[in-house]
C-alpha cells in the first residue's frame, strides 16, 4: 500500500491520450472525438497521511451529509484485517478541502466512518458534519460523482492527489482478476499504464475518467521492488491461479460497486439490491 510518505518529491509523468475519430463514410466528416474534461483539484482533500475526495452518487441530494472517500488502509484506526469490515464507527477526523488550484479553502470534519475495509477492495467512506449544499454554498466546491459503470480498458485517467497537490495522468492498462498483497486480496483491480508513477501519500486519491470527469476508482497500491505478493509488492493472480509480478506498476480499486450501496440520505445500506461490498 502507498501509505508511507517520502521526503522528496518525484517528477510528474504525463501521458497524452487522444481518441481516434471514426473513419469517415461516403465522404462525410469524421465524428468528433470526445473532449477531455479539465482535471483540477476541486473536491479533493488532504488527510494526515493520505489523499481523498468529497464524493457523491448519482442519487445523492444537496441536503445529504457529504461523504469523503479514501482507502481502508488510510483509516486512523489502522489497517483492517482480512475479513474485517468497519461500519458506522464514530470519528472526528478532519480533511483539508482543496480548490481547483490546490489551495486549502476549508477544514471538513467527519461524524463517523460510514464504511471501511481492505477485503475485496480498499476503501473508506467518512460521513461529514457538512452537507453538499453547505460545502458548495460556503466554498464553491462541488463533490465529485462516482461513476455507476465499470471502467474500460484504454480509458484516459488522472489520479489526483490532494496530499501532494499533484496529478498523474495515464490510461487504464487492464484489470487484475485478483490482486494479492501480503494478507490482503482485492478483486477486479484497475492496472495503470506505466506513466502513473504514484508515490506514498497518493493512497486514496480519486481516479478520474478524463472524458466524463467522474470517479472510476480509488488509488491504492503498486509493486515497488519486484517482489512477489508481499507488502508494497502486490502480485496479480488470474482465474487459473497463475501469478504475474509487474515491478513499477500501480493499481486502484474500482468504485462503481459503491453506488448501489448508498441509499436515502447517503446512508450505507449493505443489504440494498445490487450492493456487493463485503459485510461485517
Amino acid at each position: 500500500m502507498k501509505k508511507s510518505l517520502v521526503g522528496a518529491l518525484f517528477g510528474v509523468l504525463l501521458f497524452g491520450a487522444t481518441a481516434v475519430p471514426a473513419a469517415a463514410l461516403d465522404g462525410a466528416e469524421p465524428a468528433a472525438a470526445p473532449r477531455a474534461q479539465a482535471v483540477d483539484f476541486a473536491g479533493t482533500v488532504a488527510l494526515s497521511n493520505c489523499s481523498g475526495s468529497v464524493v457523491r452518487v448519482p442519487n445523492s441530494q444537496p441536503t445529504d451529509p457529504a461523504l469523503v472517500m479514501s482507502n481502508g488502509h488510510c483509516m486512523e484506526s489502522g489497517f483492517p484485517g482480512p475479513g474485517e469490515v468497519v461500519v458506522d464507527q464514530p470519528s472526528t477526523r478532519t480533511f483539508s478541502l482543496l480548490n481547483g488550484a490546490g489551495g486549502k479553502v476549508a477544514t471538513l470534519r467527519a461524524s463517523k466512518i460510514a464504511y471501511g475495509t481492505m477485503t475485496d477492495t480498499d476503501v473508506s467512506l467518512y460521513e461529514l458534519t457538512s452537507t453538499y449544499q453547505k460545502i458548495e454554498s460556503s466554498y464553491g466546491i462541488k463533490a465529485l460523482e462516482l461513476s455507476a459503470a465499470h471502467p474500460t480498458k484504454g480509458t484516459a485517467i488522472s489520479v489526483v492527489s490532494g496530499y501532494w497537490k499533484r496529478t498523474y495522468s495515464c490510461a487504464v492498462d487492464g484489470f487484475a482478476y485478483r490482486l494479492k498483497e501480503g494478507e490482503w486480496t482485492w478483486k477486479d483491480s484497475v492496472r495503470y499504464t506505466s506513466a502513473c508513477q504514484t508515490i506514498g501519500g497518493t493512497s486514496g486519491s480519486p481516479v478520474l475518467d478524463r472524458t466524463t470527469g467522474k470517479v472510476v476508482a480509488v488509488n491504492n497500491t503498486g509493486n515497488e521492488d519486484g517482489q512477489r505478493c508481499t507488502d508494497n509488492n502486490p502480485c496479480e493472480v488470474d482465474e487459473n491461479g497463475a501469478v504475474t509480478v509487474r515491478k513499477g506498476i500501480n493499481y486502484a480499486q474500482e468504485t462503481y460497486g459503491i453506488v448501489p450501496c448508498v441509499g436515502i440520505g447517503n446512508k450505507i445500506d449493505l443489504s440494498a439490491s445490487g450492493c456487493t461490498l463485503p459485510k461485517p
